[in-house]
């Protein structure tokens, strides 16, 4: 039976049926949306030559005669403008003790996974071989809007560095340590983005020598910008972390980059309903910036519960935490040297949610006086009593220490006393002492 599959003949799926070719600009050029529009801009028309000449070297395909009964898939060009941070990488020096945090970038990543599976694919536009024409491309390398890429990428990477002396983290599979007599090394990798940090500089430029000698590697230098992250290293010392031009994007988008600020994110006491109002766009975006603010941690929460089906009472709580945004933009994280003494705080309310009585549980975890880790977050399941309540946050949160402790372990960082973790419940306190299992817990 002839099926149109087999014929070539298919419905493309605009999330999997193509595979596309990334180029990017430095500049402040717009996107193009097709081929054609970007065919007529000389930078653009370099940027994809570049593209296929990286695609080429890193023998990504055979031409090969269209297959019988096979399915080819169709490629697209995807256009995206690289932006720096601020264009200053080369102004800071480590002038401390600290660890310098060096980062790193593969160059077409994911064209040096290998390709198991047998896939076929048109030419792309504009790029068509004049001699074969006809012929399709039989991928021997993995190409972004592959749905093997990211995988065959990380396996590629990932299995390399064992052969330099690299121990994947039990704790985090991101995370790799090296040690070497009395040094260490950790480097951690998302997706293609990579940053590397130790106690020897003279082993971190070894590693990064070895690299390079496999990957295509550009070495971008002291981390100042990371994922949305702005990394700064202050003259008193330390390092100081902040998400300021992600909070002035944020107020840009809301058209509120001239609003008044107000002193808190969220009123004391508030609470909100899902059935309040009318649907809004929900404020998700709102979580990233969470990453760097535990100040709104609770303010955010409290509204992305929601987010399935926000309302314009939801949003005028987020109006309230982007006007606090605004009179606080440069707040962030101060990293400064202190006692490697690891220690924690909680609290949680009793069915503080009226619509489900759930509650909801927040804490903040301290390596010396530096904040590390943090969450605000409803309770899985309705507590019968305050003291259960605080118990499950208390259970939460050792388990967050008991994770932290395991990854400073992997890197051969030990505590010189137990972590501390404090309760100002005492109910909750004699419950974790006491291995008797109760099976009520009244209030």
């Amino acid at each position: 039976m002839q099926t149109r599959s087999k014929s070539g003949i298919h419905t493309p799926n605009p999330f999997s049926d193509y595979h596309c070719y990334s180029t990017s600009l430095p500049d402040a050029l717009e996107e193009p949306t097709s081929y054609r529009v970007a065919s007529y801009s000389s930078e653009w028309t370099k940027a994809m030559q570049d593209e296929i000449d990286a695609l080429h070297m890193q023998g990504t395909w055979d031409l090969v005669p269209p297959p019988v009964n096979k399915n080819v898939v169709g490629s697209k060009w995807i256009y995206k403008i690289k932006r720096n941070s601020d264009g200053t990488v080369a102004k800071y020096k480590a002038s401390h003790a600290w660890w310098k945090l060096r980062q790193l970038d593969i160059k077409n990543a994911f064209l040096h996974g290998d390709l198991d599976e047998e896939v076929y694919m048109k030419q792309p536009q504009g790029f068509e071989d004049p001699k074969q024409p006809q012929s399709v491309c039989k991928l021997r390398k993995s190409l972004y809007g592959l749905k093997q890429a990211p995988r065959a990428w990380n396996a590629k990477f990932t299995g390399y560095l064992p052969a330099l002396g690299f121990k994947m983290s039990q704790s985090d599979p991101s995370l790799f340590v090296k040690h070497t007599g009395s040094d260490v090394l950790a480097l951690l990798l998302y997706v293609d983005d990579i940053i590397l940090t130790g106690s020897s500089d003279a082993l971190i430029q070894e590693v990064i020598d070895d690299l390079s000698s496999v990957f295509e590697l550009k070495d971008l230098g002291l981390l100042t910008y990371f994922l949305g992250l702005q990394i700064s290293y202050p003259s008193s010392g330390g390092i100081f972390v902040n998400q300021y031009k992600y909070a002035k994007e944020l107020l840009a988008k809301a058209g509120m980059t001239q609003c008044k600020a107000c002193s808190t994110p969220c009123k004391p006491y508030s609470q909100v309903l899902s059935t309040d109002g009318e649907l809004l766009k929900d404020p998700i975006a709102l979580q990233y910036l969470t990453f760097t603010r535990p100040d709104i941690a609770f303010a955010v929460n409290s509204v992305c519960q929601y987010m399935t089906a926000p309302t314009d009472s939801h949003f005028f709580q987020v109006k309230r935490i982007l006007r606090y945004l605004q009179g606080t933009l440069q707040y962030g994280i101060k990293f400064s040297p202190g006692p490697m003494q690891l220690s924690a705080f909680r609290d949680a309310d009793w069915a503080g949610d009226a619509s489900t009585r759930r509650s909801t549980t927040g804490f903040v975890v301290f390596l010396g006086n530096n904040p590390i880790s943090w969450q605000s977050r409803k309770q899985g399941s309705v507590s019968r009593s305050s003291t259960e309540a605080e118990y499950r946050a208390l259970a939460n949160t050792a388990a967050d220490v008991v994770w932290i402790r395991q990854v400073l372990a992997d890197m051969h960082e030990f505590l010189p006393e137990p972590p501390l973790l404090h309760c100002d419940n005492l109910s909750a306190l004699a419950l974790s002492s006491n291995p008797v299992f109760h099976s009520r817990i009244n209030t």
